[in-house]
């Protein structure tokens, strides 16, 4: 690892004063599990790292008037425990879940993971369906990136010069909506996902129809991703092992993933088009 200069700024203004001043010569680090790891395989080597631990405010979750927001310092062990998290948003709770080992997430934030923008980011794809909104701030002031507008590659989002992420804020689901999140993997402790399916859906009165629906994949595109098709062929269907079935026909049509050394681009098609009626099955169970 190589040498650098630790910053810990008592205000968002100080970080982006900080970042500003350095320039490509310095990082922001929140829970430091990609970072360190980075710096260490010296994948990256900043000469100034930015803390974010003392930024008051960071690591809260706050749920309040239909609209829960989540510091950027929020721990994945946080949202793995919180009430209104796993009651209302029961994906993004899934998620947590099963990001790597409990002293893992007692380090990792939910910024840091989105921020880093690894294709296998467990928080994206639940985020996605949840049409979460990111609140950013940089030197002309704060402004609002849509969660599906955020992410632009691999390790590339839509933050600017000396943007930081602050807040994640997502909206209460329609009445009735249930979800849940699948990730997939070889093996059940601790491992990177092979993919990764998310589903929202929201039942009409009588509970066998679906008045809409929600679908992302992730690691089936070079970003996380909307199955936007797939959600307009659910709208308006019978709940049934057949739709459940053409729907994940036409989640494998909407993917694009590719081979790596974890597994084969036809292999991820096979998991979307098992993994969609599983977690379809699921978030109808809770609902009940």
């Amino acid at each position: 690892m190589n040498k650098f200069t630790y910053h810990e700024p008592k205000s968002m203004g100080d970080v982006i004063d900080l970042l500003d001043s350095y320039g490509t010569r310095a990082m922001v680090i929140a829970g430091g599990t990609d970072l360190v790891l980075k710096m260490n395989e010296r994948k990256c080597e900043p000469e100034h790292i930015v803390s974010l631990r003392s930024i008051p405010g960071l690591n809260e979750i706050k749920y309040d008037n239909g609209e829960l927001r989540i510091g950027a310092m929020v721990r994945h062990r946080q949202i793995n425990r919180s009430k209104p998290i796993r009651e209302n948003f029961s994906l993004l709770a899934d998620a947590a879940d099963n990001l790597g080992s409990v002293q893992i997430r007692n380090l990792a934030t939910i910024g840091g993971n989105i921020c880093n923008a690894a294709p296998c980011a467990d928080t994206a794809g639940p985020l996605m369906a949840l049409d979460a909104v990111l609140l950013v701030e940089g030197p002309n002031g704060e402004r609002n990136i849509s969660i599906r507008n955020f992410f632009l590659g691999p390790n590339e989002t839509s933050l600017t010069g000396s943007e930081v992420l602050k807040e994640i804020i997502i909206s209460d689901l329609p009445q009735g909506a249930c979800s849940c999140y699948i990730k997939y993997t070889r093996r059940k402790a601790m491992d990177l996902p092979l993919m990764g399916l998310g589903v929202v859906l929201v039942p009409d009165p009588s509970g066998k129809v679906c008045h809409e629906a929600r679908v992302s994949l992730t690691l089936c595109a070079p970003v996380p991703i909307r199955a936007t098709a797939t959600e307009e062929y659910l709208t308006g269907k019978t709940f049934s092992d057949e739709v459940w079935k053409e729907a994940g026909t036409l989640a494998v049509g909407e993917s694009t993933p590719r081979t790596s050394f974890r597994t084969t681009a036809a292999y991820r098609k096979r998991i979307i088009s098992s993994l969609l009626p599983r977690a379809a099955n699921e978030a109808l169970r809770r609902l009940n």
